[in-house]
């Protein structure tokens, strides 16, 4: 089959790979139909590479349909159509039970001390090979797939296995009170969905902050108040100015370790990059240091007493932080890999529907066959040709 694999820093390669097949009894084989380019993808094509070799698959946000099932598997049949979660778990370890899903004790990838396995991201969390390619094998598919409507466009519920849980978990564990004020630092996949869910949610206000013009205007389309951060000396100040005085409610981070406008981090991670893999692991393991602007921006922004939600991805371990200042103003913090099924029940009533409250058909910008995946990931790290989200059709 075809598949995207990656090659090197900047260098994925769409190449002919073996066909997956059952493993084991909780397996399943997904023909895939539409598979999306996240944010944290951009991560491997710079920052994480010494965790990857030549070779590995990469995509964690796979929709197909079931072509076989093993033994165990009794919940799928062949021909049913699903969405396949990024994070992989099992559905009844202690975890589990309590909806913790991205830490699934089965599946956890415990030789790097990390949670729960992931589709296509790296040996630290189990080098499962991913979905953008032809067809994908599913681990512990007795629980993990999403089974939807046979017929419709894929990208109503494509984003169900990433984004859109990923987005509504960080809403929720901002936990704006009614009428309050919530503000998205980064407009990209992640945050234009962080924005709607929380104007959905009951936010009275919600301000989304980027540089990207097209970012913006997107989220201006779906009633978003937006401020242009390259236009702003104090971004903090900014927000704090407009919001009383005193700053929103609750701040999202969906921007996550390569921030813009973090030079030294920039130089950091870049020193990392050049070093042979078995020198940048423990190196970035022991030392790895995040652009850390938009993180320090919201903690500075939100108001006394509010919560800042984390859904963009860190990786560092030496991150200095403002602990004085975040006692002192009482901020609450929440983050973490999102537990997908988790909050699936509450978001598929949002896309059954015609009327689409949360414009998930107004995300994607380009639509493009497998062969083009090279060109689609500089593309959309590059933000060329208004890009904010691109789904590959294998």
């Amino acid at each position: 089959m075809k598949a995207l694999t990656w090659h090197g820093k900047r260098d994925v390669r769409v190449e002919d790979v073996p066909d997956p097949r059952i493993e084991e009894p909780t397996d399943a084989i997904i023909r895939i139909t539409s598979t999306a380019i996240c944010g944290s993808d951009l991560h491997l094509y710079e920052v994480l590479g010494p965790y990857l070799k030549p070779g590995d698959v990469l995509g964690h946000e796979p929709m197909g349909v079931v072509e076989e099932v093993g033994s165990g598997v009794t919940r799928l049949k062949k021909g049913d159509r699903v969405v396949v979660p990024f994070n992989i778990s099992c559905g009844h370890c202690w975890m589990c039970e309590r909806q913790l899903y991205a830490q699934c004790e089965t599946t956890q990838v415990t030789a790097e001390g990390k949670g729960a396995s992931l589709f296509g991201y790296t040996s630290l969390y189990g080098s499962v090979p991913g979905g953008q390619a032809e067809y994908l094998r599913v681990p512990q598919a007795q629980f993990g797939p999403i089974k939807i409507p046979p017929t419709g466009a894929d990208e109503r519920w494509l984003y169900l296995s990433d984004i859109l849980p990923t987005a509504w978990q960080a809403v929720k564990y901002a936990d704006t009170p009614p009428g309050g004020t919530l503000a998205v630092f980064g407009l990209g996949p992640v945050g234009q969905f962080s924005a709607r869910i929380g104007r959905h949610l009951g936010a009275g206000r919600v301000i989304g902050l980027d540089l990207v013009p097209e970012r913006l205007e997107m989220a201006r389309r779906h009633g978003i108040e937006v401020l242009d951060v390259s236009q702003l000396d104090d971004v903090p100040g900014a927000l704090i100015d407009l919001v009383d005085g005193r700053g929103p409610d609750a701040v999202i981070d969906a921007v996550g370790m390569e921030a813009h406008g973090a030079p030294v981090g920039k130089i950091a991670q870049a020193a990392a990059g050049l070093l042979p893999d078995k020198l940048a692991q423990p190196m970035i393991d022991a030392a790895g240091v995040d652009r850390l602007v938009v993180l320090h921006a919201a903690l500075k922004a939100v108001r006394r007493g509010g919560t800042v939600s984390i859904s963009g991805v860190y990786g560092g371990e030496q991150d200095p932080m403002p602990l004085m200042e975040m006692f002192d103003r009482g901020i609450q913090l929440r983050m973490g890999q999102c537990h997908v099924r988790r909050w699936v029940d509450e978001i598929i009533p949002l896309l059954e529907g015609d009327d689409d409250p949360l414009g998930v058909e107004d995300l994607r910008t380009h639509r493009l066959p497998l062969a083009q995946a090279p060109q689609a990931y500089e593309m959309f790290q590059k933000k060329e040709d208004g890009c904010v989200k691109v789904v590959l059709a294998p």
